[in-house]
């Protein structure tokens, strides 16, 4: 019997914005209503694939391309993924949107401000680089998104969230809902 081919939602927004807080939220969300997932974390697979990043659009396209066939192979083999990735730039999303048929894309909307200042006060990182805001302020990263190189925001998410003024867990339900909306009208 053919396995039903899983689904991928992936979580985008400049880094600080909270993807990795709401995609951890979204995960137990999922578990708490017995739907299995699983979480592609780019700062994760960079750690694995490149442990000293220099962020370079060479590394990021690779990076990004790993992340999409990863993810391609889990939802073609049934398992259910949130990518968890600033994705900079439009092509690596649309990249994802066009390889994989049952494709979510969700923006985590919050000003870069909040995002430099959140970034400057957070403890937990999720794998992803310490203060990269402060660097990138001082010139120390020119590769920062939204301030060395460009965020280039989703034209046409499936749904947009904003984590300024919503909690991860807030977002991370909206999210949850546009998935059974989107995916599994059927089931529930």
């Amino acid at each position: 019997m053919p396995t039903e081919k899983g689904w991928c939602v992936w979580v985008t927004g400049l880094p600080g914005s909270g993807k990795s807080t709401i995609a951890s939220e979204l995960l137990r969300i999922l578990e708490r209503h017995n739907i299995q997932a699983q979480i592609l974390s780019s700062d994760e697979l960079r750690r694995a694939m490149t442990p000293n990043p220099t962020y370079s659009l060479e590394e990021r396209n690779n990076v990004y391309s790993t992340l999409v066939f990863i993810a391609k192979l889990l939802t073609e083999n049934g398992v259910n993924t949130i990518i968890d990735a600033t994705g900079n730039l439009r092509r690596y999303r649309k990249k994802a949107r066009n390889q994989i048929p049952r494709f979510l894309e969700a923006y985590v909307k919050c000003p870069l401000k909040v995002c430099i200042q959140r970034e400057s006060k957070r403890g937990k990182t999720f794998y992803a680089p310490k203060k990269i805001y402060d660097k990138a302020l001082r010139g120390e990263a020119p590769t920062v998104p939204g301030v060395g190189v460009p965020y280039e925001e989703p034209l046409h998410p499936e749904i947009i969230v904003n984590s300024s003024t919503q909690t991860p867990e807030e977002c991370a339900q909206r999210i949850f809902e546009k998935i059974l909306e989107k995916f599994m009208r059927k089931r529930f």
